[in-house]
Parts: structure tokens; C-alpha cells; sequence
């Protein structure tokens, strides 16, 4: 039986932006129900858009801390030449573990469009959990109707890579600090981080959030990236007809018993380097958590000439000119359009991309280039390219897009 606990919003401007109010299965669920009071005489102050919310959160918090991560996840597989385990690489800081208390707030936190400047955007805006915590919009659309320089880039396994470092240039040196940007960016949302403190200690279910995250009702920045944080990095993809079949293998390279021919061709031909006939993704997808292993950003080949700085823009050295962070493929099926840039609209585009589009741009990564160093060419069948898409959509991991513990928690 639910709980109703209705409480009453104080509508308070600050710094000429209003600041308003904005598990396991078998547990009882709290609702819990915001509303702006109805003033007696007018008000010129007028409500901020959302400020009549109501969350929907369990008695006893969802699992976030437990990864039941199946074998194939951490165990290398003998004589492969790149990693194939997750070992090693999760960015998750000593201080800021993954808590069921933590990830809730921050779950709150990542849905609530109270922390925008108008009231109308959220993290979950740019990155919604039915596409891969991703965006179909080519660019994102921020709180006044602005674009985003880039494309919305997936969350999943985020944790998984290695060198910590986030946006498509790398320029947040931890997770922490990129889930405070977007709050601040003019286009995005809008806020300084003073205010976005303001708005959320005027809601009045943040208290309890926050007491049960880090033992008292305090709102700091820095709490708002801890608990943030741990939300993301909570979502981890490990439950796709792919999972299903590597389970029941020895090798990735093993034909899977639940895969069409198709998908068992596309498989080998992700999998294998080009000198023997392979496709190479896996030299830079790499992992059971196809993600980069790499030791930074690359530049796959998308143009002659450098139309984006990317990673150059941030690091003082000019063979990071034109390159971009590599993310994971875990559900690739629902992220698109692709690329940093968000210029290819379909999977079919970016295989041919790499069949047959490679520039020569100065800093491409040397995995795309031939012996002579020219751009290679992969010079695939339709055959070959069609099976590979085939097994891009294996990948596509349904748990992520229905999990409520990840879901929108305000109705």
C-alpha cells in the first residue's frame, strides 16, 4: 500500500532564476507529492515550470551497488591478443563507490528539469534510457532551443573506461566533474552551480535523499556530482542476445549457438584484425564492454581536414587535432545518428565509413591505415557489411531500456 506525504514548495527567486521544487520489486513504494501552494492574493512571483512534481521511489532503495557481472565479463580469454576482460579498468574513485542510497539521489538528480534555468530540461533530456542514454537528435536541444556543439553521447558502461576522462574532447579529467557541466553550459541548462544548490535544497524530498546518501541533509556541488556520478556508473550493459551467447562459449570467436550464420559472420569479421581478413572494430572497440582500450582519443577518419578540434582543442599537443573519445557499442542499435558530430544516420553508414570512407586526415589513428600509410580499405561485400550490422544489433541490451531503477522516477 502506497504512502502519500504531500508537502508544500516556497517559490524563491534567486539570482533572477526562480528556484522551485522539481528496488527491489516486492518493497512498498513512497510517493512522494510536491505542489505550489495557491496563494491567497496574486503573487507575482509566478510558479517555475515542474513545480508541481511527484516521485515515485521505493521503501527500500533499487540495487545499484551489486553487478552481477557474468563470467565472460572477467575473465581474459588466453592467447587473444587484445583484452577481452573488464579488469582494470573500471574509473569508479575510491571515494565516491557506488552506493543504493548515493545512485537513488543521483537517479533523482539526473531527471529533475528543476535544475535548468527555465524548468523545462533535465540530464535524461539529452540522454534518454530507451535510445542508450543517448539522443535521436542530431544535436540536442537545450533549455531555450539552443544546440549542443555535439551529438549526445551513450552513458552505458561509462565506467568501463579506463582513462576516466569525459565529453567527446575529453575535457573533464573524471565523471564528477563532467556531470556538473551541463548545468553551467549557456546552451544546456543554464545555471550556475550556486543555483542549481538553491533549487535543490527548495525542494522539500531532497532532504531525506541526501541524509540517506551522506548521513545529513547538506547541498553541496560537490554532493550533487558524487551521487550523479554513481548513477551513471551504475549503468552497466551486460544482458544483450550477444551476453546470452558469449555465455555459452569458450571464445568470442566461437560460432554462439543462439546467433544466425549472418550474425556468426558479422561477429568474426568485428572481431578480426584486417591483415587476416577482418574488419579490426575490436582493436578499438575492445573488451567485453566494447569499449576503447586505447590510451586516448582518435581520430577515425571523417574528414581530409580538421573541422572539429575535438581533444586538440584541450591538450597542448597538436597529434590530439581532430580527435575524439571512443565510447561503448552496448546497444549501438538505439543510440543513433552517429559520431561526435551525429552525421551518420544509420549503421549501414558508418560500416561504410569505415569499408570505404577513411580520410587522410594528419592525424588518423594508424590502426586505419594500411601498410603504406594511406587510409585503409577494408573493401568488404555487401554480404560482409549487411552481417555486420546483423551483429552490431546483438548488442542491443532491452534490461537497460526498461529497468525502472533507471527510469524516470518523477510523474
Amino acid at each position: 500500500m502506497k504512502k502519500f506525504i504531500q508537502t508544500v514548495i516556497f517559490i524563491v527567486p534567486f539570482a533572477g532564476v526562480v528556484a522551485c521544487g522539481g528496488g527491489n520489486s516486492d518493497s512498498e513504494s513512497v510517493v512522494v507529492e510536491t505542489l505550489a501552494p495557491e496563494p491567497v492574493q496574486p503573487d507575482p512571483v509566478q510558479p517555475a515550470p515542474g513545480s508541481t512534481s511527484t516521485i515515485d521511489l521505493p521503501d527500500v532503495p533499487y540495487d545499484y551497488e551489486t553487478l552481477d557481472l557474468p563470467a565472460h565479463y572477467t575473465m581474459d580469454v588466453p592467447g587473444q591478443r587484445l583484452p577481452t576482460s573488464v579488469n582494470g579498468l573500471d574509473n569508479t574513485p575510491a571515494n565516491n563507490p557506488v552506493t543504493n542510497d548515493g545512485a537513488t539521489l543521483g537517479r533523482v538528480l539526473f531527471y529533475d528539469k528543476s535544475l535548468s534555468a527555465n524548468g523545462e530540461v533535465a540530464c535524461a533530456s539529452c540522454h534518454i534510457q530507451a535510445l542508450g542514454f543517448s539522443d535521436d537528435a542530431t544535436l540536442s536541444v537545450g533549455f531555450e532551443g539552443g544546440q549542443t556543439a555535439r551529438h549526445s553521447m551513450t552513458l552505458i558502461n561509462a565506467r568501463y573506461y579506463q582513462r576516466g576522462r569525459f565529453f567527446w574532447d575529453e575535457r573533464a579529467t573524471t565523471l564528477e566533474e563532467q556531470v556538473l557541466q551541463p548545468f553551467q553550459d549557456p546552451v544546456e541548462m543554464g545555471m550556475s552551480l550556486d543555483e542549481v544548490v538553491a533549487a535543490v535544497a527548495a525542494r522539500d524530498f531532497y532532504p531525506e535523499l541526501f541524509t540517506n546518501a551522506f548521513g545529513s541533509s547538506e547541498v553541496t556541488s560537490e554532493r550533487i556530482a558524487l551521487a550523479l556520478a554513481q548513477f551513471v556508473r551504475s549503468i552497466v550493459s551486460y544482458s544483450s542476445r550477444y551476453d546470452e551467447g558469449r555465455a555459452m562459449a569458450n571464445a568470442p570467436g566461437d560460432d554462439f549457438f543462439n546467433f544466425t550464420a549472418q550474425e556468426n559472420l558479422g561477429k568474426n569479421l568485428f572481431l578480426q584484425n584486417i591483415p587476416n581478413g577482418g574488419a579490426g572494430c575490436f582493436g578499438c572497440h575492445t573488451t567485453e564492454a566494447f569499449v576503447s582500450a586505447n590510451p586516448g582519443p582518435m581520430n577515425n577518419g571523417l574528414d581530409l581536414a580538421t573541422t572539429d578540434e575535438g581533444a586538440g582543442a584541450v591538450f597542448n599537443n597538436p597529434i590530439f587535432e581532430g580527435r575524439f573519445k571512443t565510447s561503448s557499442l552496448r546497444s549501438i542499435e538505439l543510440t543513433a545518428p552517429y559520431m561526435h558530430d551525429g552525421r551518420f544516420a544509420t549503421l549501414e553508414e558508418v560500416v561504410e565509413h569505415y569499408n570505404s570512407g577513411v580520410q587522410a586526415h594528419p592525424t588518423l589513428s594508424p590502426a586505419l591505415t594500411d601498410q603504406n600509410g594511406d587510409p585503409i580499405r577494408l573493401n568488404l561485400t555487401d554480404e560482409q557489411k549487411a552481417a555486420l550490422v546483423a551483429f552490431l544489433k546483438t548488442l542491443t541490451d532491452e534490461s537497460i531500456s526498461r529497468e525502472v531503477k533507471w527510469s524516470d522516477p518523477f510523474i
